[in-house]
């Protein structure tokens, strides 16, 4: 008996570690946007498809015209989510450092700072520039373990009905960590 007792013990750290990477996907009965998570080394990761008119609803309402808000309605945007429940330090992260993979090529993202210079020279209002700089996800951010996130609008660049793969890292002390959703899709 004790043999089955060591051994039991034995396998729940890795049996843990296992339960801790996977990947869920729902779907929501209203508006039917989809969202894909994960949990990797006490920080949760997810992307929350915004769909099209969802965007330009609410850039329209912050002084942009439909024109202005197109492009940015329609670049495959994510409601994303990085919350640190319980890494084993501060975590931090560069979005822009995030690795995302399209059909076996990598893709970069937009950054903030190129979306706010496109919508400029566009001619959308500083005031409706300073609201779309508010909603947006952080390039850069360092949260401490007990629940400390946030989430913001992250823009993938891609067209409706991509598939792709994206990789969130952040480091501990100089350690890389790492959480990777996959067979994500744009909302079309």
């Amino acid at each position: 008996m004790k043999r089955v007792t060591v051994a039991t013990v034995l396998l729940l750290p890795s049996l843990s570690a296992l339960a801790e990477n996977p990947q869920a996907h729902r779907v929501d009965v209203v508006t039917g946007a989809k969202t894909w998570e994960t949990r990797s080394n006490g920080v949760h990761f997810s992307l929350t498809q915004l769909l099209p008119d969802q965007l330009r609803a609410f850039y329209v309402n912050r002084g942009f015209t439909l024109q202005q808000a197109e492009p940015y309605a329609t670049s495959c945007v994510y409601m994303a989510v990085i919350r640190n429940d319980d890494a084993p330090g501060v975590i931090h992260f560069v979005s822009s450092d995030w690795p995302v993979s399209v059909e076996g090529g990598l893709h970069a993202l937009l950054p903030v700072e190129g979306w706010l210079e496109r919508l400029s020279a566009a001619g959308v209002r500083k005031s409706a520039l300073v609201a779309f700089r508010w909603a947006q996800f952080p390039p850069e951010q360092s949260y401490r373990p007990g629940g400390d996130w946030n989430q913001g609008m992250l823009s993938i660049g891609l067209p409706a009905g991509s598939r792709f793969d994206i990789t969130a890292t952040w480091d501990i002390d100089g350690e890389t960590y790492r959480a990777g959703l996959k067979e994500v899709q744009c909302a079309g």
